[in-house]
């Protein structure tokens, strides 16, 4: 990808404090907005911010809204739970032109879900705009959504390979599309979908404004941006500030895998006193011990990858709205989902990479509530414990005997 020419030049980082006890490694000049009256939003979207119960904007907000909405190339980088989702909803509805009936704002996700839940803060935040935002994502009616797209939106939310299909079909018009955002996208710049990202980017417009979004950035990411950012403005949050502050985080000795489940099970009591989410490594895992729990009449739901897509949003719906207390999902369900009852996070199986981990237990302690996390932990899982911990210079102590009374 070629990098894009004709915007300003960015400042060089540097290290500050900032707010919030967080220090950002950031670029130079950026103004810090604690209010979101002195962003000069449009009126009606500023109607739609307090109505959605935001009161203050968080670190991340402060910081990179503004960037954004001044067109610049960001990258921008804050832990789990901090309102990255809503900042680019504020964004993109700041940056419409409502007459335009057109594809204006196009976001790529990994995950249906997180897609479908972008769309969603829009919404809600642009309901006064009237803006008109669709989410394209795989495993729903394609010619509904070629419907949608040719009858106009301004804003799309979608996965790569949906979007992309849209825009081949030429149901999807790139030509007025100004920003495109990618969510999670040390996720999205991976192996899996840097292929549809290439293909979908060919096709927008030379002066396209890119923002990028992520809990974690892994250097290799950073290098990449190079080729198709310009410039671009960063906002960072250095890696050993980003376990979240509100989260207890524990392990459980099971010295075996077949021990993990009864240990589970002495722990459901504690479970639905709250919310909780329950973490395998597999789908199969997943199915199975979905079916064993229910077998020994434990009430929980399961979500992962190969559900039709029906059933995976009956099962979100139904977790939202607490009527399910307990969830065991795949990594699909790691990454930016927010329930903000789930304050308590199973590790059945620890995670295959350590970026995994933080994406995990952030469904946790959303915007700085309180959580806790459990880690099940057999002898051979003791080293990749240990490099969790070291990676994010956090402590996860044995889990105490009164674990109840911290969630």
């Amino acid at each position: 990808m070629a990098a894009r020419q004709g915007k300003p030049a960015a400042v060089a980082p540097e290290d500050y404090d900032a707010e919030e006890g967080l220090s950002f490694e950031t670029s130079k000049g950026i103004k810090v907005i604690n209010n979101f009256d002195k962003m000069n939003l449009r009126e009606d979207l500023l109607r739609g911010v307090y109505q959605y119960g935001f009161e203050k904007p968080s670190a991340i907000q402060q910081r990179a809204i503004m960037p954004i909405i001044g067109q610049r190339d960001v990258i921008a980088q804050a832990q789990s739970g901090t309102g990255k989702t809503s900042m680019i909803a504020v964004a993109m509805c700041q940056l419409l032109d409502t007459s335009l009936l057109e594809v204006q704002a196009l976001i790529l996700s990994p995950t249906r879900e997180l897609a479908t839940q972008t769309e969603k803060t829009i919404m809600a935040v642009g309901e006064f705009m009237m803006v008109k935002v669709h989410v394209c994502i795989g495993g729903t009616s394609i010619g509904k959504d070629m419907q949608q797209l040719e009858a106009g939106v301004h804003i799309v939310s979608g996965t790569p390979g949906r979007v992309f299909d849209m825009i081949k079909r030429r149901s999807l018009r790139t030509r007025h599309i100004k920003t495109l955002v990618l969510d999670e996208a040390d996720e999205m710049l991976n192996q899996g979908f840097k292929e549809q990202i290439y293909d979908v980017y060919r096709y927008l417009p030379p002066e396209t404004q890119v923002v990028l979004i992520s809990a974690t950035l892994p250097n290799e990411i950073l290098e990449m941006t190079k080729k198709f950012m310009t410039e671009p403005v960063r906002v960072l949050v250095k890696r050993d500030e980003l376990t979240l502050e509100g989260i207890k985080q524990f392990f459980v000795a099971v010295e075996r895998e077949e021990w993990k489940f009864d240990t589970l099970c002495d722990l459901y009591d504690t479970l639905t006193i709250t919310q909780a989410v329950i973490f395998c490594n597999t789908k199969r895992k997943v199915d199975w011990l979905t079916e064993k729990m229910r077998q020994n009449n434990f009430t929980v739901s399961a979500m992962h990858g190969d559900m039709p897509q029906q059933e995976r949003d009956a099962i979100m719906a139904e977790f939202r709205g607490g009527t399910s207390r307990v969830l065991i999902s795949t990594d699909v369900w790691a990454r930016g989902l927010d329930v903000q009852q789930v304050s308590l996070v199973i590790n059945y199986d620890l995670p295959n990479n350590r970026e995994l981990y933080i994406h995990r237990i952030g469904r946790s302690g959303r915007y700085g509530r309180k959580g806790v996390a459990i880690n099940f932990v057999r002898n051979d899982d003791i080293r990749i414990l240990r490099d969790i911990e070291q990676y994010y210079s956090t402590q996860i102590d044995e889990m105490p005997m009164n674990v109840a009374d911290l969630i």
